[in-house]
């Protein structure tokens, strides 16, 4: 029975890997997308005396970039959610993060419902 128990908390202990490293990409992800249209910006101002045309479509490509930033302030999303916790597990409170999801009505972090996103990143900050 020993074994079973501890291959189930080394099983446990690879989805919890496989759940952070989902996260660490998820936040890749959204860094390297948003750093592709800093990229264009960056490029265009060189182009700028070639030609008029690429002037006028970097102009709208700058003014989405302010509004993208905005929304996730206003609304959290899982990646969010995600990346905050895995780094409070990095850090040595992986107890205290599963007891933080637990608490929240949840065994994983993806069956946390959305509208405690806000109130399980609060009670993570407290952790340190």
């Amino acid at each position: 029975m020993p074994k079973m128990s501890q291959l189930a908390a080394e099983l446990d202990e690879l989805r919890h890997c496989g759940e952070v490293l989902i996260g660490i990409s998820d936040t890749l992800r959204e860094m390297f997308s948003g750093g592709d249209d800093m990229t264009v910006t960056q490029e265009t101002p060189a182009e700028k005396p070639k030609g008029k045309a690429k002037a006028e479509k970097t102009a709208p490509a700058k003014e989405p970039e302010p509004e993208k930033p905005a929304e996730p302030e206003k609304k959290l999303t899982l990646a969010d959610v995600r990346a905050v916790l895995a780094e409070k597990s990095r850090a040595g409170f992986t107890e205290e993060v599963k007891a933080l999801i637990a608490k929240h009505g949840a065994d994983r972090l993806s069956e946390v419902p959305e509208t405690e996103y806000a109130a399980l990143l609060a009670d993570a900050e407290v952790l340190g």
